[in-house]
């Protein structure tokens, strides 16, 4: 219940005060001051808030199928990784290190999907540099519209006016509102302004765009319910330096995640990498120790990665443990499984793991690849040249079931890969069709029994 205020009134020339007393302290006449109840004001929208009319439910029969089409972006990694392209209505969060691309995937979006009228807002750079940045990209998109502006009150006008197709906000953190008193980028400002953003693209029914900054651990900035608001997160991978980039589906409503699209970045912007297995198996040298394949899964896909490790002797008291694209305590668990049921001594060694290509493997399939990558720096001898591998190691030392061993198989066949191991309990029950490809696949049970077929 509101909270009342209460008052007190003079009869006879109104003055008001906030305690009772007997004489009026403007008129001096005596009893006049009555009390008076004042309930709050109900709390209105600020000045240069924006109304929206209220929406009526529907059942879930009633809604319209026409609402799920999807529009193919005509990129066809950017598609892949949206789950076959944009959906209307839906409002999907790019994120990555500064220079990495982002504003470049945009302008080649942009010119993707002429003639739909596209809304740019750009809070970081003029239209002058946007235009010199498409001229030297050779990137012509005249259903591009500039707009340079960071109130918020403004954008949603400029929407409202324009009712474009797309709307990209380049970017989250400079946008701000008057409603609020604090910075541009602060958590208030970021949370509330993309709300908004967010509730006009689903009632105007258009497609939302938010590029948003990076802390310096790598996460997105602003509230964790930035992320939670929109229906697609999409995250840069990759150094400024580096000539690839790898976008990540992190979330998708409208689609799996943890997909990844690779592109290469060239002097006229981003160009689709259609395979990526040849992108992080090239250049590698087969004769060299400590270096395996390991067939993968990354969302829909089976990618080939390199695994490398160098193992040396120590000088310190305290072996050193580096991982890159792995996870370090999982690294310390094989280390463990290897010393306890291989008796191979690791603890006087520095081992040094990287995955090629600036990739980052999640899946427990990559267990195999690891320790076989170290023990062969390990041993000084190099694996077998034409053989992947791809299972989950228990620490008991035993090999475990993995999923879609059929397209890892398939991939490393068309990769001209002679040999693939996997846990036993995956070939079981090939199909035919596997059976007559090219590739000899080996099912071990121990990781010693692999480590033996790969060439240890």
């Amino acid at each position: 219940m509101a909270k009342q205020t209460i008052k007190y009134v003079c009869s006879q020339c109104g003055a008001v005060s906030l305690k009772y007393q007997g004489k009026c302290f403007e008129c001096q006449s005596w009893g006049t001051l009555e009390e008076t109840r004042i309930l709050p004001e109900p709390k209105n929208r600020k000045e240069g808030a924006v109304a929206f009319p209220g929406t009526a439910p529907v059942r879930l029969h009633e809604a319209l199928p026409s609402e799920g089409h999807r529009h193919m972006t005509g990129i066809g990694e950017l598609d892949r990784v949206l789950g076959g392209g944009l959906m209307k209505a839906s409002a999907i969060l790019v994120g990555g290190e500064p220079g990495i691309g982002k504003s470049t995937l945009m302008l080649h979006l942009a010119a993707c999907l002429s003639p739909a009228k596209i809304l740019y807002i750009s809070g970081e750079e003029s239209p002058n540099q946007i235009r010199e940045r498409a001229q030297r990209m050779q990137v012509k998109a005249d259903n591009l519209w500039l707009a340079p502006e960071t109130d918020l009150e403004a954008i949603l006008a400029v929407i409202e006016k324009e009712q474009p197709a797309l709307v990209i906000v380049d970017s989250i953190q400079t946008v701000h509102s008057t409603q609020y008193q604090s910075s541009p980028g602060t958590l208030t400002q970021i949370r509330e302004c993309a709300s908004l953003l967010i509730r006009a693209a689903k009632q105007q029914n258009f497609i939302l765009f938010l590029i948003g900054h990076i802390t310096k651990e790598g996460t997105l900035a602003g509230p964790k319910t930035l992320e939670h608001m929109v229906d697609t997160v999409l995250q840069f991978e990759g150094e400024g330096y580096q000539r690839y980039r790898i976008i990540r589906s992190v979330k998708n409503r409208y689609g799996s995640t943890n997909e990844i699209g690779v592109f290469r970045m060239e002097e006229n912007g981003l160009e689709e990498v259609s395979n990526p297995s040849e992108f992080f198996i090239s250049g590698r040298q087969t004769d060299v120790a400590g270096n395996s394949i390991l067939a993968a899964i990354e969302g829909s896909r089976a990618i080939l990665v390199e695994v490398q490790a160098l193992v040396s002797n120590t000088n310190y008291s305290m072996p050193q443990r580096i991982s890159t694209g792995f996870d370090l305590k999982r690294m310390s668990i094989i280390l463990a499984v290897l010393e306890k049921r291989l008796q191979m001594e690791t603890w006087g060694q520095d081992v040094f793991v990287k995955i090629a290509g600036g990739l980052k493997l999640i899946e427990p399939a990559a267990d195999l690849a690891i320790a076989a990558a170290v023990s062969s720096g390990l041993m000084n001898r190099p694996l077998e040249a034409t053989a992947a591998c791809s299972a989950e190691i228990g620490l008991s030392g035993e090999l475990r079931a993995i999923s879609d061993s059929e397209r890892r198989i398939r991939e490393a066949a068309h990769l001209g890969f002679k040999s693939i191991v996997l846990p036993e309990a995956n070939t079981r029950s090939l199909k035919p069709s596997l059976k007559k490809l090219p590739i000899r696949i080996a099912g071990c049970r121990t990781l010693q029994e692999a480590l033996t077929e790969l060439g240890i």
